[in-house]
Parts: C-alpha cells; sequence; structure tokens
C-alpha cells in the first residue's frame, strides 16, 4: 500500500508499505478516502517538534480522516464492511482516571495517531479500535466529512469556553482552525466575530464563513478595533488559532474584564513572555485546548446540518502531492486555506 512518511524536516517520500495487521478483535479495518492535513501537521513538517516533543523519523502524519470500513474484526457491533467512517486519532487506554471521567484527552497513555508514537492516516489502509469510529452522515461529500476531526476540537473548545447568545468574539488567526471557529461562533450566535491575520486570501476566505470584521494585522490595528466596536470594553471571548506570542499576548488585551481568553493553537516557541499581569488586572479566564476528547458524532452532526460551510476547503490534491501540499500550506500559496489530500485519485 502507499504511505507517505516525514522521512526529515520538511521532506515527504511515497513508499510501499506493508499491510496492517488485522483487524484484530474490536478493531476496523479502513481504506483511508481523504486526509485533511492540520497546522500541527505542519509543525511536524516545518519544525521537527511540538511543546518539546521531536518528531520520529519516518512519521507518518495526519490525523483528520474519512474512509470506508473493508473489514471488522471479531466483536465489533454497529459497523460493517461499506460503511463510511471519520476517525478519532487519539488512542486512549479506557481506565485511567481520566478515561473514566470522560476526559479522554487527557488520558496518562494516550498515543495519537500523526504524532511520534503512532502512526497517522496518509496511508491507503489503518486499522484501529472500532470505538474510535465514528459514522459519517450520507449527506456530507468525502472532502467535507475531513472535516469532522478539525470541528470536533471545536465542540470541545465550546465545551470549555462557549459563545453565548449576542456575545463579541475575537478570532485570532485565520488558518483552518480559526475559520472553523468563525463559523461556530456564528453558528453559536455571537452578534459581532471580528478575525485578524496577515495573510489576505485567509481574510477573505474569513469573511466568507461568516467574521463580521476582518483585518490585516501587518497595517491595522487589532486591538483598536476591537476596542471600536465594543465602546471601549472589549471581546467577550478571544480565541486564539496561531498560537504564536504575538497574537497571544494582542488577544489577551482585546479581552474585556471578566471576559475569557482560549489558546487552542500551537505554540512553535517552547518559552515566550506572556502578558499576565494585563489578564489579572481585568480577572480574565485563561482556558488552554487539547485536542477533541472524542466529539467526533457531535461534530459531524453539526457539518450535516449545513451550518458551518465548507468554503474553508480550497485544495484537494492526490496523495502523490503531499510534498507539494505541505510546501503549499508553509509558503502560504496558492490561496490555500484548507487543503486535503485525496487518496481515491
Amino acid at each position: 500500500m502507499r504511505s507517505v512518511p516525514l522521512v526529515q524536516p520538511r521532506r515527504l517520500e511515497l513508499v510501499d508499505a506493508p499491510m496492517p495487521e488485522g483487524p484484530r478483535p474490536g478493531e476496523l479495518l479502513v481504506r483511508m478516502a481523504a486526509v485533511g492535513l492540520c497546522g500541527s501537521d505542519l509543525h511536524w513538517w516545518a519544525d521537527g517538534h511540538i511543546s518539546g516533543n521531536r518528531a520520529r523519523y519516518p512519521q507518518v502524519l495526519g490525523h483528520e480522516p474519512v474512509g470506508t470500513v473493508v473489514e471488522a474484526g471479531a466483536g465489533v457491533k454497529g459497523f460493517k464492511p461499506g460503511d463510511r467512517v471519520s476517525i478519532e486519532p487519539s488512542l486512549t487506554c479506557g481506565h485511567c482516571e481520566f478515561c473514566i471521567e470522560g476526559r479522554h484527552n487527557l488520558c496518562l497513555s494516550a498515543r495519537f495517531m500523526g504524532g511520534p508514537e503512532a502512526e497517522g492516516f496518509l496511508r491507503d489502509y489503518v486499522a484501529v479500535p472500532a470505538h474510535n469510529a465514528d459514522p459519517v452522515p450520507d449527506s456530507l461529500t468525502v472532502h467535507e466529512a475531513t472535516l469532522i476531526e478539525p470541528a470536533a476540537v471545536w465542540v470541545h473548545v465550546f465545551e470549555l469556553a462557549p459563545v453565548r447568545m449576542q456575545q463579541t468574539v475575537a478570532i485570532m488567526g485565520c488558518g483552518p482552525i480559526g475559520l472553523l471557529g468563525i463559523a461556530m461562533a456564528r453558528a453559536a450566535g455571537a452578534d459581532t466575530i471580528l478575525a485578524c491575520d496577515r495573510v489576505p486570501h485567509r481574510l477573505a476566505l474569513a469573511s466568507k464563513m461568516g467574521a463580521t470584521a476582518v483585518f490585516d494585522l501587518r497595517v491595522e490595528d487589532f486591538r483598536d478595533a476591537v476596542m471600536q466596536a465594543t465602546r471601549g470594553l472589549g471581546a467577550h471571548q478571544v480565541y486564539d488559532a496561531a498560537g504564536a506570542p504575538e497574537t497571544i499576548n494582542l488577544g489577551i488585551r482585546c479581552t474585556r474584564a471578566g471576559g475569557r481568553f482560549t489558546l487552542i493553537g500551537l505554540p512553535s516557541e517552547l518559552n515566550f513572555e506572556v502578558d499576565l499581569h494585563a489578564a489579572m488586572a481585568r480577572e480574565i479566564d485563561l482556558q488552554t485546548i487539547r485536542r477533541s476528547n472524542h466529539k467526533g458524532r457531535q461534530a459531524a452532526a453539526l457539518l450535516a446540518s449545513g451550518q458551518i460551510p465548507a468554503a474553508m476547503i480550497t485544495h484537494a490534491m492526490p496523495l502523490e502531492q503531499a510534498q507539494t501540499a505541505f510546501e503549499m500550506l508553509h509558503e502560504y500559496s496558492g490561496g490555500a486555506g484548507k487543503v486535503i489530500l485525496d487518496l481515491t485519485r
């Protein structure tokens, strides 16, 4: 079967890999149809590390998959060959205190598919636990279904930092996660959604996804814009989908007294200054997010409802063009928003 491991920094190679073993009892053998590319994939590709964890070459990336069940292992119920599924990429134990509490994303022995500890989905076939699979609604195309995993991250975000009706929301960064956040905030009833970025075509996509106004950080003062829109108070909810020290501190300064700043993006830097005094002076809640906590079914239902536009999907490329796809994302070229690798091509 085909596989595209990361073999060194910024270098993917198409190889012929052995079929996965299985399916063992409780597992599904899934043929991949499409995989969305994420900012964390780009961190592994460009930086060779995330949060101090180093890449282990060769490392198979990709954790936003959709595929078709080929075979179900013994004891599997609810799935059969031919079913379309998305897959939760975090392999968790199910019995530590965090799993028992329903906080699977904090599992003490979690292995994340696409990280150094478990192969991701940029390959033709994958064997996964059946409880990690979620049915794909019939109304979603294969490409739209790749949004289930990142949308599940936002479902989890809203568990911890929800948007309330008529609130003002600020989105820092208009990459794929930021674009989904704009649509989610709109669906949740936000009154005003202000978004910022440094890439013009991303700002155009933000408008398509439902942003009230967009701002180019290269030439515009985003804090001033937020304050003008809120009578000098600041946004109720600020979501940082960029993870840059600049946007983190700017986002804190854009948050109103008693509001909440939520960090979703992964910083490349291990150590940097955060303006905690600005947060403490206004009693701002600081919230961090780790993955999606098995919210695939809820995300699939939300996407099937039609409330999340698919306008953010700009490119679908064959697996053989994985290297080109990553280079495009890294260079912000070609008007790239959400880029998908289509394994059926």
